[in-house]
């Protein structure tokens, strides 16, 4: 896959994420795409949201 890059993890669902990477938790799903969107500006990076309450921001 190249330089693919997990940068992020945004959600709403402190159960559903763990890792080393930084995980920014948000109250409603509002708030966790306004997170996200944001995060993938700031790292040129892409949002996917890989469903029950997770986005993960990736680099490619």
């Amino acid at each position: 896959m190249g330089n693919t890059e997990l940068m992020a993890v945004v959600t709403i669902n402190k159960e559903a994420v763990g890792g080393d990477v930084p995980i920014f938790f948000a109250s409603t799903e509002e708030e966790q795409a306004k997170i996200a969107n944001t995060l993938a500006q700031v790292l040129r990076s892409m949002v996917h949201d890989v469903g029950n309450g997770v986005y993960c921001i990736v680099r490619h």
